[in-house]
């Protein structure tokens, strides 16, 4: 089984934003202080290319961020499209029945008659509700992130176990 990744992705960075080293983040955390002064982040999953944030706004859906290792803008145009990582292990805790995206990807689902549906691949996030998405022996299933359709979640044992809806698992 897939076990938890060690680092997960927490932005994006766009490409540089003036003269002075600024780049603009697109953000891919629901954590706001991910790109507060002085908070850490690493480009590439490794640490040897750590990041510290000296200073950051909010600008048209995305965040400009000053790093302190970041000295001009040909220095911003080298991170032009690095993803931003932090450790999976400082993701804070959820409340019950919530889970992050990297806790889920890699789970296997089952129906609950036992029917494999592959391991969750992808979140995707809609307006109304998650949408996970599982590839496995009959190919790719969409699964809403419904309580009525997610039977349960076991994180430690990577499953998840949904219901057989017509036309939503069934073959």
């Amino acid at each position: 089984m897939t076990s938890e990744p060690d680092w997960v992705a927490v932005g994006r960075i766009a490409r540089a934003h003036g003269v002075k080293g600024e780049v603009s983040v697109v953000p891919l955390s629901d954590v706001s202080s991910r790109f507060e002064a002085g908070a850490r982040v690493f480009a590439g999953a490794t640490e040897s290319r750590p990041l510290t944030v000296s200073s950051s706004r909010p600008h048209s859906g995305r965040v400009l961020v000053v790093f302190d290792e970041v000295a001009d803008r040909e220095a911003a145009e080298r991170l032009r499209g690095e993803y931003l990582f932090v450790p999976a292990a400082s993701t804070p805790p959820l409340p019950d029945g919530e889970y992050w995206p990297h806790q889920l990807i890699g789970c296997q689902v089952v129906t609950e008659d036992g029917r494999p549906l592959g391991p969750i691949r992808e979140i995707l996030r809609t307006q109304a509700n998650d949408v996970w998405v599982a590839a496995g022996p009959d190919g790719e299933v969409l699964i809403p992130a419904l309580v009525d359709i997610v039977v349960s979640v076991d994180i430690g044992a990577r499953g998840v176990v949904v219901r057989s809806v017509p036309g939503l698992t069934a073959p």
